[in-house]
């Protein structure tokens, strides 16, 4: 009885906890009885994240990267921190120097100070602080800061990650309903290892449990590795549409998602969301993004946190079902 009332007195803090991986981050520590915190710029646009638990069980604080002065306060009492902060896109002051690597610097040295029992650093697999990508690099940056202020910090290095929420396997979905023929970033010839985001939060959990080794880099990848024309290929059949997918190299698609981009900006972000690519998102699939066989065989990855990590087609028809030409109702239909 102690032991259980000792754990749902822990107190984890997640930063970044409304983004795509974090808010399932927070679902997966509330799950385990733990009492969480969610710091975000603007607590009162996180607050669909508190029926994730009990009365009271999530909270949603104020707290931003950029702000030093700002993290110190929400670490007060805090046993777990979990750094799911992240940029996809620089805009404005939110740059990748400033959340990836210096925010990264000072929520670990704050969470150093504090005492901080255990602390999970989210960043990707391919993390590369010499990468001639600006956001690749930050990434490698931030782990290396991170590691720098707390030592024993355990760094969770996911693949592709998919979901309800995802930019990747509902990007060709929307492009599958809108346009005839689909661009295949890169060529389509990159091999991915999509992870489901619930995996990639289970692994938080059991970092933050002490369930894996202190200052290790543990690399999540799902079951299935896959090359992003095959993946192109199961949310098409998926959603039951057929499509003429179109390789293109690595120049045009530079080309191409400098153009979206400006778009994006010159419309003030009414351009087609599912139309706009990054430059750093083209860049990230000029190389292999798979688990590493050193990480296989040292056991740095879900399985060896006892996670049996979920396949991407037992999951996405979930989320897709709405790019069929009638929704949920197209094997009614078909019928």
């Amino acid at each position: 009885m102690a032991d259980a009332t000792y754990e749902r007195s822990r107190l984890a803090i997640v930063f970044g906890g409304s983004g795509f991986v974090g808010r399932h981050i927070v679902r997966a520590l509330a799950r385990r009885g733990w009492r969480v915190r969610v710091a975000v710029r603007r607590p009162d646009l996180a607050a669909f994240l508190q029926p994730d638990g009990v009365v009271g069980q999530v909270l949603p604080v104020q707290a931003n990267l950029r702000y030093p002065t700002s993290i110190a306060p929400a670490l007060d009492g805090v046993q777990m921190v979990v750094n799911a902060t992240g940029v996809r896109a620089e805009h404005g002051a939110q740059t990748y120097q400033a959340v990836h690597v210096d925010g990264a610097a000072a929520l670990a040295r704050a969470a150093r100070e504090k005492g901080v029992q255990a602390y999970v650093h989210i960043s990707g697999i391919g993390a590369d602080p010499r990468s001639p990508s600006p956001y690749i690099a930050s990434k490698g940056k931030g782990e290396i800061v991170t590691r720098e202020a707390y030592p024993d910090a355990i760094i969770l290095r996911p693949s592709v990650v998919f979901g309800p929420e995802d930019d990747f396997f509902n990007r060709f979905g929307a492009l599958a309903r809108f346009l005839p023929v689909i661009p295949l970033i890169g060529g389509g010839a990159t091999r991915l290892q999509p992870v489901y985001a619930g995996d990639v939060a289970r692994a938080a959990g059991e970092a933050l449990a002490r369930n894996a080794t202190p200052g290790a880099v543990y690399e999540l990848g799902g079951p299935e590795v896959m090359t992003l024309r095959e993946a192109a290929t199961l949310v098409l059949e998926t959603i039951e549409r057929r499509r003429l997918l179109v390789p293109l190299p690595l120049g045009p698609s530079r080309l191409i998602a400098s153009l979206s981009t400006f778009a994006s900006r010159a419309t003030f972000g009414r351009f087609p969301k599912f139309l706009t690519t990054s430059r750093d998102q083209v860049d990230l699939l000029a190389a292999d993004n798979i688990v590493s066989a050193e990480a296989e065989a040292e056991g740095r990855v879900l399985r060896g946190l006892g996670i049996r990590p979920q396949a991407a087609d037992a999951v996405i028809a979930a989320y897709l079902v709405r790019f069929r030409k009638t929704g949920q109702y197209e094997a009614e239909r078909s019928a």
